[in-house]
């Protein structure tokens, strides 16, 4: 298995959103933190010749990471085609030996069928617009339909929401980590030119059969 900084290393050619949007919270992942995340999950085994979905794949880079552990194939799903544009570019400069799969869909209303125990890795909305919060709620419960286990990054603070929804929809939580990490000023509320991110990473196991 390679290292976390070899994987961190790859990665950092991906690329950003050409032109981020707001509402969607386009908010590129860094490559430390997909880098991490995914190193993780290949530890536990939860990588390794799965199926490996991304819910909200932005550009693709927790599903370029997954790619270039050697699953049986990754499914990126994102609602905007520019930003796929982007992601399969990035998947030609990251050149993953893993197929891709890009889906444009809605990540909240998964247009997937899949037939093996599939593993979610997810940088979901946070829900910091206004009148879109708790927007992670749907994206975990699309993780709970169509995966065995997910690991997705959260706002800081949202261990206690995010354990209630697991125990309510079959999923257990089984590991927890801060993370933090730094973003560029690319919005016009963004009143600092660089901003530090306080995010937690959860592990979940759901108790579903993989299909939608």
């Amino acid at each position: 298995m390679a290292t976390k900084r070899a994987l961190e290393t790859k990665l950092a050619v991906v690329a950003g959103f050409d032109d981020p949007r707001a509402a969607l919270e386009q908010y590129p992942t860094p490559p430390e933190l997909a880098a991490h995340v995914v190193h993780l999950a290949d530890l536990h085994g939860d990588v390794e010749a799965r199926t490996v979905i991304d819910l909200g794949a932005g550009t693709g880079m927790f599903a370029l990471a997954a790619a270039l552990r050697g699953p049986a194939r990754v499914v990126g799903l994102e609602l905007d085609p520019s930003a796929l544009a982007v992601a399969r570019e990035n998947e030609r400069r990251v050149a993953a030996s893993a197929p891709v799969h890009w889906v444009r869909g809605d990540a909240t209303r998964a247009p997937l069928s899949v037939p093996d125990p599939a593993t979610v890795v997810m940088n979901p909305p946070f829900g910091a617009q206004t009148g879109n919060e708790h927007a992670d709620r749907a994206f975990l419960a699309t993780a709970a339909e169509v995966s065995a286990v997910s690991y997705s990054v959260h706002n800081a603070g949202s261990r206690e929401f995010v354990e209630s929804f697991a125990g309510d929809n079959g999923g257990t939580v089984t590991h927890a980590f801060g993370a933090s990490f730094e973003l560029d000023r690319q919005f016009e509320h963004h009143t600092e030119a660089r901003t530090e991110i306080d995010a937690e990473v959860f592990r979940i196991e759901w108790d579903a059969d993989g299909s939608v």
